[in-house]
Formats: C-alpha cells, structure tokens, sequence
C-alpha cells in the first residue's frame, strides 16, 4: 500500500484555501472598485478630495513656469543630489540608513533590493528638496507637499513582494503560505470596511473595555443625552478638597486617560490623593444629529459641574481637556468668564490648539469646499461616520499607520501585534452633524475662538483674553495633530497665570507617559514666554521623565486646604447608575 505524499497533500490544501479566498474575494473586490470610484468621481465622500488636489498642482506648476530661472534651479540642484547619492551609493561611501522601513538587514545583503532602496531613498531626498524650495504660504502649496509625500510613500520598495527581499524570503520559508495569509487578512480587512480597506494596526481581539483597559472602579453617577459622568473609587484614606474633571476628545473613547494600571492617568491622580470623574461621551448616532458645540458645552462640562457639586458639596473644581476636549474647556472657560463665573480653580489642556493660524498638514483636508461636501453628506446621515476622522490622521503618519501594516499584514502575513494606544485610536465615534459643521467652520476655518467676542456660545459673546483662572498648558514636540508651535501661542492669548510644558513625541505617546522604570520621553519647560515658540524652546531646561509629576505638583500646590475623607461614589446626594466604565464608551 503505498504511502500518501506530503507535498501532494500540501498542495491540495493550499488549493483547497485558494479556492475559498477566491470565492471570497469576488464580492468584495466588486464593492471595493464600487466605493473606490464613488470616491475618485465625487459620488461617494472622502477625506480626499481629488479636484483640489489637481487643481493644487496645476497652479503650483503654472506658477513655477512663470519663473523658469527657479525652475532651471530647482532641476538641476535636483539633478545634483540624485547624482551625489547615487556616487555614494556606487563607491559605497553613503550614510547608513537609518529608515525604520529598511531596517531588516535582508535590504543590504539582497543585490535587487539594495539598489531599489538606495533608488528610492535618493528620489525621496531629492523631491522634498525640491519641495522645500517651493514657495510656501498657501494651501495649494501644502497639498502639493502633502500628496507628493503620500506618492513617495507608496511607491517605497518595501511596499512590493516583489521588492521586499524579507518578505520573499518568507514566501519560501512558507512554501507560499505567507501569501496565502496575507490574502486573507486583506480580505479581513475589507470585509470589516465592508469594501472599504480598513487597515487592522492592532489585535483586536486582545482587548476588552472594562477588563484590560478602562479598568479602575469607579461608578457611573450621572448621565444625559450625550455623556455619563464616572466617579472613581478613591485608592487613598483622605483626599484633596477640590475634585478635578477630565473632558477627553469625543473623537475617540474616554478610556485613553484610564488604560491599563501603570499607564492610567486617572489612577495616577487617585493615587495622590484626587477625587477624579470623568466624562464618557455618548457615541452619537441620528439621534444626535442636531446636538451642537453648545449642547456639548452645557450637556458636558458644564452639567458636570452641577454634577460634582451635587456628589461632592464643592464648588470648586480643577479641570483637564484634552485635544477637541480641551477646546470645549477653553471656550466653556471664556463663558464662564463672561458670566463671572468663578467655579473653575485651575485648567489644563493637553495638545489643544487654539490658535488655527497655522494647523499643519491638518489643513489639506480642510476648506470651503470640502465643508459643503461635507454638509450635503451628513445631511443623509445626521453624522459624519468614524472611519473618515481615522484615515485623516492615518495619512498624517502614512508610513507608522498605513504602510508600515501593510508590509506586517499583507505581505509578511502576519497579524498585527496587541498595542493598547493602537486599540483606542482604532475605537473612534461617530459626530454630530450639527456640533462639526459649526466647529470647522467657525473654529477652524474662521478662527474665531482666539478672536475677542468671535464665538457666541448661549446668546453670550466669548473671550479667551478674559480668561484668569490658572492653565497649563502641554504641547508635545512631534505632535502632528496639534503642531507645538501652533498651540504655543495660547501662552499669549489668556489673561491669567499660565504654565507651558512640551512635552516629547506625539499626540498620544506624548500625554499617555507615565513615570516609571521605562520612561521614554522627557519635556522642555521655561517661564519666559516670548513670541517666537522656537526662541522659547532655545532656552528651556530639559528634564527626563514624564510630565505628570510636574503637572500634579502644579495643581497641588493651588490646593492647600486641609485633606477631607476619601468620597466614596454614591455616599452624595449623587445614586449610582451603573459601574465604570458604564455603557456609553461600549457602543459602536
């Protein structure tokens, strides 16, 4: 009796998953093309609009051929530096390479790949060199700078099976079983856009809300239309006088300020001695459609106030925001001002612009047209749906957040890794038609919120300029999002007593740093605040470590009133509702 042949039976199984991720494929790859052209023709709604960007090109093109002896300039210091890196290359005297997408040594021991990096790596310099040399100043300027990086970016060799010599290795090791799952995850992924391409950067499976993240108890002791407020469970005998309020983003979930133990904020200031609530913000559906900038200010913060002093018997209350959340803590501290309310002790607001001068790359996906696109699209709706926020700022960070996947899922075949940080990011909500046509009109495209009486919020006219109460303020210096030089001005445009602390990396890694035995990024502070940010920073000292005690201490040292015992959520005229994390942050 002969003995069955195992490369024959490994081949009939890899035909047997074929098969099935064909037949797979076919619809899916039917509502990809239908969504994509809904895109490209205007049809369907994207953060990218198509026209503007090639109309951004034709006049930045028309320009520089009105200037030939800048454009004869521009070739030839291109035409320069692509020759001095392809001699570096060639003689092998060229720097080594630093890109983290050509980190695996397979790059330098595989011919092919070698040359296409080194090719690549010279047209990347070269273009942003000419690039740099572009007149700067408008938005078409920006989204000629923006779109030409996103090209680059996705024309990188890594990107390619073909060209990536550790994924083509893989493909052997695997006797083809990495392109298999690469497939598959592809499929995944569209599957769960349903046809739109819905990159997985985490394990989703790896977490669970209320169970490994947003775990600190705490009890849900208020709520209405568009939030539950959460009271958490003192970990101390006795606690500060003064509550504080956290408002986090409605972008996203509150739980970024709750993540796991050794990396939650909430628990951190419980630790030294805080009563702390949070706002939990509802993930708005139709329902919502007609909920506006002020409902979120008199439904949020300012419910909350009434909230904790009903909870607590205290009028005064410390308050942090963050992101969006620290925008609707500025504007509802300039109400409050107008109104000679006094109940806020002190503030602070974590990569939170104010100033919208200048917006960074933000600005390529934002104008007067895009904004009547966006009208006429959650007109349907009521809201505008959560995966458009995400991809925005996926593009921001194309390599980190989209290709960098791509090379991990589809190529390698790999699952991505769990990552607490990337799980949040990946949580997104749904927004209010009503609260962002508002807010991106007259917030971001106005700028009215820095402007004395710009914004009216309850019938009252608001200044930023009148407001006294004490903030800090924290930038992070890789912050693409909320650029640092562009929340920096906020130093110049309240009346009070103000901190700024910039703080290292990004938008999120930036604020979520915790002290610890693994600190990763230090922060800048000086107390002199001239106009130039970049002079502001010459002169700063440089410490190692998280910010968060220099922050605590900051607050700490406004409340020096004598230590009440630890309240208890539900001990107030405040009934518990539910348990932390309550019910609104599950929704999806």
């Amino acid at each position: 009796m002969s003995q069955p042949d195992p490369l024959s039976e490994t081949l009939n199984d890899r035909l047997v998953e074929y098969w099935s991720l064909m037949q797979r494929a076919q619809g899916l790859f039917l509502r990809a093309a239908t969504t994509t052209a809904g895109k490209v023709t205007g049809g369907e709604f994207s953060v990218v609009d198509s026209a503007s960007v090639m109309a951004a090109y034709a006049k930045v093109g028309m320009e520089l051929m009105t200037k030939p002896a800048d454009l004869m300039a521009i070739q030839q210091a291109a035409i320069s530096k692509m020759t001095n890196i392809w001699m570096a290359g060639l003689t092998g005297t060229g720097t080594e390479v630093k890109d983290r997408r050509f980190k695996d040594g397979s790059w330098d021991a595989d011919p092919i790949g070698r040359m296409c990096r080194d090719v690549h790596l010279a047209l990347e310099e070269a273009t942003l060199d000419v690039l740099n040399r572009f007149p700067k100043g408008s938005k078409e300027h920006l989204k000629v700078e923006f779109y030409t990086r996103q090209i680059l970016s996705a024309l990188a060799p890594s990107n390619f099976l073909a060209l990536n010599p550790q994924a083509k290795q893989k493909l052997l090791e695997t006797d083809g079983q990495s392109l298999l799952d690469g497939f598959n995850n592809l499929l995944d992924d569209l599957e769960r856009g349903d046809g739109r391409l819905d990159i997985a950067t985490n394990d989703g499976t790896a977490f669970v809300v209320g169970r490994d993240l947003g775990t600190t108890p705490g009890k849900v002791v208020y709520q209405n239309d568009l939030m539950q407020l959460i009271q958490f469970e003192p970990t101390t005998k006795t606690q500060r006088k003064r509550p504080i309020l956290f408002v986090p983003a409605w972008i996203n979930k509150y739980y970024i300020m709750d993540m796991r133990e050794k990396n939650s904020l909430v628990r951190y200031m419980l630790d030294r001695g805080h009563t702390v609530f949070i706002i939990s913000w509802v993930n708005p559906g139709p329902e919502h459609a007609e909920k506006s900038f002020e409902h979120y200010m008199n439904e949020g913060p300012l419910a909350a106030l009434d909230a904790i002093e009903q909870a607590t018997g205290e009028k005064k209350v410390n308050i942090l925001g963050f992101c969006i959340g620290g925008i609707l803590v500025t504007a509802t501290l300039a109400y409050l001002a107008a109104k000679k309310d006094t109940r806020i002790a002190s503030a602070t607001t974590l990569a939170t612009m104010v100033d919208f001068t200048d917006v960074g790359e933000i600005g390529v996906f934002i104008d007067h047209d895009r904004l009547t696109a966006l009208r006429e699209h959650m007109a349907k709706k009521g809201h505008l749906e959560d995966h458009h926020m995400r991809d925005m700022f996926s593009m921001i960070r194309e390599n980190d957040l989209i290709w960098s996947f791509h090379v991990m899922n589809y190529l390698m075949g790999n699952k991505p890794p769990a990552f607490d940080l990337l799980y949040w990011n990946s949580d997104s909500t749904r927004m209010p038609a009503a609260m962002l046509l508002w807010y991106l009109e007259e917030v971001y495209l106005k700028n009215a919120l820095r402007k004395p009486g710009g914004l009216t919020l309850n019938g009252t006219k608001i200044d930023i300029g009148k407001i006294k109460t004490p903030c800090f303020v924290l930038a992070t210096r890789e912050d693409h999002i909320a650029p640092w030089t562009s929340v920096y001005p906020t130093t110049g445009l309240l009346s009070g007593e103000i901190k700024f602390v910039l703080g290292g990396s990004g938008h999120i890694a930036g604020v979520i740093n915790p002290p610890g035995e693994r600190e990763k990024y230090g922060y800048w502070e000086n107390p002199d605040y001239p106009k130039n940010p970049d002079e502001w920073l010459e002169n700063a000292t440089a410490s190692k470590g998280s910010w968060w005690p220099a922050w605590a201490d900051w607050i700490e040292a406004k409340d020096r009133a004598k230590q009440v015992p630890a309240r208890v959520p539900g001990d107030g005229a405040l009934n518990v509702i539910e348990d932390a994390p309550g019910s609104y942050v599950l929704a999806k």
